[in-house]
């Protein structure tokens, strides 16, 4: 019986998670202008990078993923990376640098005025993330921040941020993804609405 009260315990949390996000219209209005300012990257020749830890990571991959070879949509592939992926890099930053370097790098190598950088930390405050929002936003790149209601602190280093109504992390990586995947709708029908 206590294994299934943690359950119900958690469906319970996530399901008012999602509740508050539904009814939060500063998030549901930075979904909205995220999609916005990809889809006009996109449209002017950027690119998407995008950066996280652990399960931040996998959901870099993953919308990377979505926008590179679909989501809805039979369409044009979108040049969108995740920092996450190339081993060779990350461990050749983390030991010459430090592991705190290892997307800032990235992102004073490959991004672009005009790019758009997605930092993602549940907390707000992965000194990696951190210094890669930093980077983004000296080498004149859209600024993006996914986090947890205890992350507003990197407001000053985004030019938008989306706050996840909850301060566990789990709930926080399920209101992320959802977000990523309507800002992935929104942006297929920006570039490609004759395909719908």
């Amino acid at each position: 019986m206590i294994v299934e009260d943690e359950i119900l315990g958690y469906f319970r949390r996530s399901r008012e998670a999602v509740q508050r996000a539904e009814d939060d219209t500063a998030l549901v209005h930075a979904i909205a202008s995220i999609a916005q300012r990809i889809a006009a990257s996109l449209q002017g020749g950027g690119k998407l990078m995008l950066a996280g830890n652990g399960g931040s990571a996998a959901d870099a991959q993953h919308i990377a993923a979505e926008l590179l070879s679909r989501f809805k949509l039979d369409r044009n592939p979108l040049p969108a990376i995740a920092l996450t992926t190339d081993t060779s890099v990350l461990t050749a930053i983390g030991n010459d640098y430090g592991y705190e370097h290892v997307f800032e790098r990235q992102v004073r190598g490959l991004g672009r005025p005009g790019d758009v950088f997605i930092g993602i930390t549940t907390s707000g405050s992965s000194p990696n993330v951190v210094m890669a929002l930093e980077a983004a936003r000296e080498s004149g790149l859209v600024t993006v921040g996914f986090t947890g209601t205890r992350g507003r602190a990197m407001q000053p280093l985004c030019d938008l941020l989306l706050v996840a109504p909850s301060d566990e992390t789990a709930i926080i990586q399920q209101i992320h993804i959802t977000a990523a995947h309507a800002i992935c709708g929104l942006v297929e029908h920006e570039l490609f609405p004759k395909k719908l």
